[in-house]
């Protein structure tokens, strides 16, 4: 058992009182346009998906004991509004929300979380980074450099909205969910999309995005998504375990 809204109270109890340290995993994601290929709640399926993933790999360890928490699905994506199906929160409601569920959980003695999030607006990663920095617990930052370095050729190219990288995801866990014709229908889009909204650009209309994508969807495999979801969950567990020795 690996879902921690799957436990009963006893069970949080003993869990608390345990040998093993508890160390909690909050995936984050968001309700946004990803092409006309791609779910809406992308970014939530593929942090859930790399959560579920660690919580397994660790499940044998004797002294750490990972759980998932219930995925906040929700977030800050004014850059899609043009387009049908985006629904977004102010990042003043995200950052309250996401500090008042780790609090909670500090209160109550389990001190150990990890934000996990993929979805890059960037009003939605300042708004983590800072509920995760008043919390008191950890975010991990795929956007860091020496994490960047070790995810694939697009998503390093900053040309990466609803492309291979994140249809690759897709396709590993929930294939039925992309829309396969389309997608290999779709041409190339590239769009440096950090130096774009570094310059003041906006939405995904602004940035060229007229399909609201990037990238290269037509590329994607579920190969390169099982590949990917492997590199994520190495970067989640190095993570787990330096939270997990306090």
């Amino acid at each position: 058992m690996t879902a921690f809204a799957d436990l009963t109270s006893p069970q949080v109890a003993e869990l608390l009182d345990g040998p093993r340290t508890p160390v909690l995993l909050l995936p984050v994601g968001a309700v946004e346009p990803h092409g006309p290929h791609a779910p809406l709640g992308t970014d939530e399926l593929i942090s859930a998906g790399m959560c579920s993933r660690a919580a397994e790999r660790l499940a044998g360890d004797p002294d750490l004991r990972v759980l998932v928490l219930p995925t906040l699905n929700y977030g800050v994506t004014r850059m899609g509004a043009a387009f049908p199906g985006a629904v977004s929160i102010g990042p003043d409601t995200l950052r309250a929300l996401v500090l008042d569920v780790c609090t909670t959980l500090r209160d109550s003695g389990l001190r150990r979380i990890i934000v996990v999030n993929n979805h890059f607006e960037p009003a939605h990663v300042t708004a983590l980074r800072a509920a995760a920095g008043e919390a008191g617990v950890a975010y991990l930052d795929l956007l860091r450099r020496a994490n960047v370095a070790r995810l694939t050729d697009e998503f390093r190219s900053g040309s990466c909205h609803a492309g291979q990288y994140e249809t690759s995801l897709v396709l590993a866990d929930r294939p039925e969910l992309v829309d396969a014709d389309v997608m290999r229908e779709l041409p190339e889009v590239h769009v440096d999309m950090p130096s774009a909204m570094a310059a003041g650009r906006a939405d995904f209309v602004e940035l060229g995005m007229e399909r609201a994508y990037c990238g290269s969807p037509a590329g994607a495999t579920a190969a390169e998504g099982r590949s990917t979801f492997d590199t994520l969950t190495d970067l989640l567990v190095e993570l787990i375990r330096e939270v997990g020795r306090g």
